[in-house]
């Protein structure tokens, strides 16, 4: 997973303003919604960033550790309500040894940020081994590479949010390079009180759905269930999103 590598993940500027642009939404419901249906009484968050999730999981009651490697991101998630009640981890799922849990959950595509097939692999046998029997891994991933982008702000059609310290700012998105399963691309974002421009480059890898049901069969793993938008609708071509729901 290589989050500590990008701007948006490691700028302090960039991680400041996170939540303000990451805020759960629809994605966070259906989070919440699914978790409440497995019941898990502990529950593992792999790359959990400032924690946003995490924190709300914990306020409900369940046993959470947070697991992330970008260090700024880490100590946001620090400092938020209930951040008492979580056990946080600095690095990936290389940090899994001696920890049991009903639960793996990888939120916010964060599925995408392990590029290499090998690390992929290596992250879904130590959450497999990781998890009490029956237990369950739940993430997300984009099922259209060009489509995924259509959605997003470019330069000439800019969004923007109020940040409570930085007050307002625009971005937007400028996809650099494709190819059958890779996207590198640019997000832009402008300070408006000030003119600072700040420019994250990242990276992501669309997998397909036979390579993602493969890999986790492969790692000991029954596919229970896989969804295709955050209304809990079953996949199809046309679904948006992977939402693969697995069990141990």
């Amino acid at each position: 997973m290589s989050k500590d590598s990008s701007e948006q993940f490691t700028n302090p500027k960039l991680v400041e303003i996170y939540d303000v642009f990451n805020d759960l939404g629809e994605d966070g419901d259906f989070w919440i919604a699914e978790v409440k249906r497995l019941a898990p009484k502990t529950i593992i968050d792999l790359g959990c960033g400032t924690g946003l999730l995490t924190c709300d999981l914990a306020e409900k009651g369940y046993e959470m550790t947070g697991v992330e490697p970008a260090a700024p991101m880490l100590e946001v998630a620090r400092r938020k309500p209930y951040a008492e009640k979580v056990k946080w981890i600095a690095g990936g799922y290389e940090k899994f040894e001696g920890l049991k849990a009903d639960l793996v959950l990888l939120t916010s595509h964060v599925a995408q940020f392990f590029y290499e097939d090998s690390e992929w692999n290596k992250m879904l046998a130590a959450s497999c081994k990781a998890l009490n029997p029956g237990g369950h891994i739940l993430f997300d991933s984009r099922q259209h590479l060009e489509k995924s982008f259509e959605t997003w702000p470019t330069d000439a059609s800019r969004r923007r949010k109020e940040d409570p310290a930085y007050g307002p700012i625009e971005w937007w998105c400028k996809l650099l390079d494709t190819d059958d399963k890779y996207a590198r691309y640019e997000l832009h974002y402008l300070f408006l009180n000030t003119g600072e421009e700040v420019v994250s480059t990242d990276r992501l890898v669309f997998r397909t759905e036979a390579e993602l049901r493969n890999s986790l069969e492969g790692a000991g793993f029954s596919i229970e269930k896989v969804y295709g938008d955050w209304d809990g609708s079953p996949l199809t071509e046309a679904s948006p999103e992977m939402l693969f729901l697995a069990s141990r």
